[in-house]
């Protein structure tokens, strides 16, 4: 596994996955126009380093997770779908049989056992550190993405926090908007454990502080934007995925433990009680998210690598980087959802309608209305209460294949009597909504409908050609010269 960032970039680089740009380019929206370009080729197209930044000498790094390969690369397996399987396992235990069996699987539950963050006394992250007056923000090439958004923004980090009643950490990534040599935004969203631990400080009127991490190893990302369980903390799930435990070291000015590989690390607090117009950013939505208050972090100390580099994305009409993140998202913790709905047998969420907007659901149907049992089982379920639209499918359908799910949608669902209409929470970013935060939701269900549904007609039959004569066209496609 990797030691660090740059050690995942050296392994992209050899696999012929990274390309050096050497030509300077502007962190005002020019990264982003070449990123974005480059984003959209098919495969999502090479990580990129940006060596010489215009007016930086930290090179930029984007696109690092921008492919099923690299975004596998990064997790260190051949596919994300062999994590998958190795949950799945995990959650349903075969009993072992032999004495020998029964050992074998103690040893790879140890491997997890080993997965607990350690601390350590120091690390690279802190072979420069900058404090008081030698803070300022505006030395890192942080990226203005869009024309219209409202400033430079650190749009990669980890922000880890603590709970102040019961000190359990968390890691997020929410949005960093630049205000000054000190001050940035924070984008704590109203459903963020970030924005609850705030809550709670300012219950207490104490501030809250935090740590903005970047880079490190790409396990950490990842485990930043992934919709564990409550109380799972991130950097146990890192070390799970990385099979190693994270390092961890003491931040300088604040009472946190930071990973001690990471690039850059910004200290600091956030005031409940100071609220500053963030925005507006071009987001993933593929919209301007529009321009609000949010909390302001303070920056209390910057520690880095003496030779760091600066890891970015960006957002905007998909596909971008984060498609093939949201992929690895889906895919990994499809076991996690079936454990708590067994029914469901896959799930798709299209990158094309940004991630939780829309979701596939292939079922074994097994009674009336399963359908809608589903749905709202789903909408109970952390971050896919934020689901405006499901689609729940039979055991027939590839829920990849948008050909297939178009004609079944069409085929197979009256809207009148096989929608479901409900109101709850919705993406704080979601700008369709009437309410911030609070808007309405629909299900369909697109399964065969039976007579104990109140169908009252026959269901006609799929046409599908006999196996005999497929068999039989097969064995002479060869000869007919059709290509």
């Amino acid at each position: 596994m990797y030691s660090d960032f740059q050690h995942f970039l050296r392994e992209l680089d050899a696999a012929g996955e990274l390309k050096r740009i050497s030509h300077p380019l502007s962190p005002k929206l020019e990264i982003t126009e070449v990123a974005d370009r480059c984003m959209k080729m098919p495969g999502g197209g090479p990580a990129l380093l940006i060596e010489n930044p215009v007016g930086y000498d930290i090179p930029v790094a984007i696109n690092c997770f921008g492919s099923r390969k690299r975004m596998s690369m990064a997790l260190g397996v051949g596919d994300v779908d062999e994590i998958a399987n190795e949950i799945q396992a995990l959650l349903q235990p075969e009993v072992p049989a032999s004495i020998s069996a029964k050992i074998k699987k103690l040893l790879e539950l140890g491997r997890f056992a080993k997965a607990a963050p350690k601390k350590v006394s120091s690390g690279i992250c802190q072979e420069v550190v900058m404090q008081g007056s030698e803070v300022d923000l505006t030395q890192l090439p942080v990226l203005t993405c869009w024309p219209e958004d409202g400033g430079p923004f650190i749009t990669l980090p980890m922000v880890f926090t603590h709970d102040p009643n019961t000190g359990k950490r968390n890691v997020g990534m929410y949005r960093i908007q630049i205000y000054d040599k000190n001050t940035t935004g924070m984008h704590w969203q109203m459903h963020k454990v970030g924005a609850e631990h705030m809550r709670v400080a300012a219950e207490k009127k104490k501030n809250i502080e935090a740590c903005i991490v970047l880079g490190g190893h790409p396990a950490y990302t990842f485990s930043a934007i992934a919709p564990l369980p409550p109380g799972i903390d991130e950097m146990l799930f890192a070390g799970i995925l990385r099979r190693d435990a994270a390092k961890l070291v003491p931040a300088k000015t604040v009472d946190i433990d930071v990973p001690a590989d990471a690039e850059i690390v910004i200290e600091g607090y956030v005031d409940p009680t100071e609220s500053r117009i963030e925005g507006p950013f071009g987001d993933h939505t593929g919209y301007y998210s529009l321009a609000d208050y949010f909390p302001v972090f303070h920056a209390t100390c910057i520690t880095m690598r003496s030779k760091p580099v600066y890891p970015a994305t960006i957002v905007g009409i998909p596909p971008m980087e984060d498609a093939y993140m949201g992929q690895a998202v889906e895919r990994i913790f499809l076991p996690l959802i079936r454990l708590t709905v067994p029914e469901i047998i896959d799930m798709h969420l299209p990158v094309d309608a940004c991630f939780h907007n829309m979701a596939f659901v292939k079922i074994k149907k097994r009674y009336p209305g399963h359908a809608f049992k589903v749905m709202n089982a789903i909408w109970g379920l952390g971050q896919l209460m934020f689901t405006k639209f499901i689609f729940v499918f039979g055991d027939d359908v590839d829920i990849h294949d948008m050909r297939d799910v178009i004609f079944r949608i069409g085929a197979n669902c009256d809207p009148m009597r096989d929608s479901l209409i409900v109101k709850g929470p919705i993406d704080q970013l979601d700008h369709a909504s009437d309410l911030v935060g609070f808007g309405g939701k629909i299900g369909f269900d697109c399964t065969h409908k039976w007579p104990s549904e109140g169908f009252p007609r026959e269901w006609p039959k799929l046409i599908t050609m006999s196996d005999d004569v497929k068999r039989k066209v097969d064995g002479i496609w060869g000869e007919l010269g059709i290509g």
